[in-house]
């Protein structure tokens, strides 16, 4: 998929900024085998895999920042953050940029899938568990989509995770 497909994308699901039209919708991708959403309304877009210039003495998942039209933005390799093992990016690998209360942060997906509307009748819970890299503290729930499972993400606390903050103050620090 093209920058420009991807930026297409994002666009006709954004043409009207009524919250209540990004109501239950979710921008889905991929992170190894496993299919995530993350709320449509925190996303500003999505770009191609760029230069990321590391930053010294960060936490292994976060990458470094990259330059945005301008504006320097810490980027989080969900698979690390995840605890999965890295992979080389390929053009299918993307930055999903999104926005929390004035913080603005990259995420790295394998790939972007799809847009769709998930009802909140079909979002169950988040199941109790405990994981070994503490994922299950960002899922905000499980959507069911016929009969496959999107893994809800909840970037308000993958946003305010007090690592994440950090370099994100370092970053406004730095312009």
């Amino acid at each position: 998929m093209e920058q420009r497909n991807r930026g297409e994308l994002l666009d006709d699901m954004l043409d009207d900024d009524d919250e209540d039209t990004q109501a239950n919708k979710y921008l889905c991708f991929r992170i190894d085998t496993e299919s995530y959403g993350i709320e449509i309304r925190h996303v500003i877009e999505i770009v191609e895999v760029q230069r990321i210039s590391e930053v010294p003495d960060l936490p292994p998942y976060v990458k470094g920042v990259i330059n945005l039209r301008g504006k320097v933005i810490p980027v989080v390799d969900l698979r690390l953050r995840f605890g999965m093992s890295e992979r080389v990016y390929d053009d299918r690998t993307c930055i999903v940029v999104s926005e929390i209360e004035g913080v603005t942060l990259g995420f790295l997906v394998d790939t972007v899938e799809e847009v769709l509307e998930i009802p909140e009748s079909q979002v169950e819970p988040a199941p109790c568990f405990k994981s070994v890299s503490g994922q299950e503290r960002y899922i905000a729930g499980m959507g069911k989509v016929g009969t496959a499972v999107k893994i809800l993400l909840d970037v308000e606390k993958l946003v305010m995770d007090e690592d994440v903050r950090s370099v994100s103050a370092v970053t406004e620090t730095a312009r």
